[in-house]
């Protein structure tokens, strides 16, 4: 039987979470850049691979091998044979995209998918603001997609975002706007100052918001202050 929650390699980020990333769900990290989203993910990643699954790779920022190599360790080149890769180009090709990856979710034969991460869900929908309503329509799309293959597969999909400034609210928020922060069942900012890092919870279901802590990028991971 699947545990309740997948681990994203992070003890304090599991607990922030309530034990992990939440089977059927989408889980979204959101920040300013260089605020850690991209090592949070990999670590999720190498945790998920490292317990014997396999992984699907979203990436519309740039792969960094390297990086994987540093957070996965001497056994990254091993792990490496079970991390499905996707790397498109445009926003269309991201549609696309999650569409292939259910064929990965359905195979029968091997490690079975136990995660599907997408970092960024919203850099190549920066590209498509000026169609207004249909590059909104075009996103709900995209991770309505989603939750359907985590439900469907009952897997966690973890997901990062980009930010912007609500001048209505006079605060940072994700982009995407109300569609994405709804379909988002959990979600969490990270905040940057200097060399320290905060992941604040701002909406889980059973978790208070605000809870936090504080971290710093190592080589490996992250680490607490």
């Amino acid at each position: 039987m699947k545990p309740e929650r997948v681990s994203t390699g992070s003890l304090p980020l599991d607990d922030l979470l309530g034990g992990g990333l939440e089977r059927r769900t989408i889980t979204q990290i959101y920040g300013e850049p260089a605020s850690g989203k991209s090592t949070l993910c990999l670590m999720a990643v190498v945790a998920s691979l490292r317990a014997g699954n396999s992984v699907v790779y979203i990436d519309t920022e740039g792969f960094s091998v390297e990086r994987f190599k540093q957070i996965a360790g001497e056994n990254a080149g091993q792990l490496a044979n079970r991390l499905y890769l996707f790397e498109p180009i445009d926003f269309a090709q991201q549609g696309t995209m999650i569409a292939d990856a259910e064929g990965l979710l359905r195979k029968s034969d091997g490690a079975p998918v136990d995660l599907l991460v997408m970092d960024s869900a919203t850099a190549l929908y920066r590209t498509e603001l000026d169609l207004g309503r249909e590059a909104v329509r075009k996103l709900s799309h995209h991770m309505i997609r989603l939750l359907g293959l985590a439900k469907k597969y009952d897997i966690p999909v973890l997901i990062t975002n980009q930010i912007y400034m609500d001048v209505e609210r006079d605060r940072v928020a994700g982009l995407g706007g109300t569609a994405l922060e709804h379909i988002s069942k959990a979600i969490i900012r990270l905040e940057k100052k200097d060399s320290v890092r905060r992941a604040m919870l701002r909406k889980h279901r059973s978790r208070p918001e605000g809870l936090s802590f504080d971290f710093v990028i190592t080589e490996d991971g992250i680490r607490t202050v």
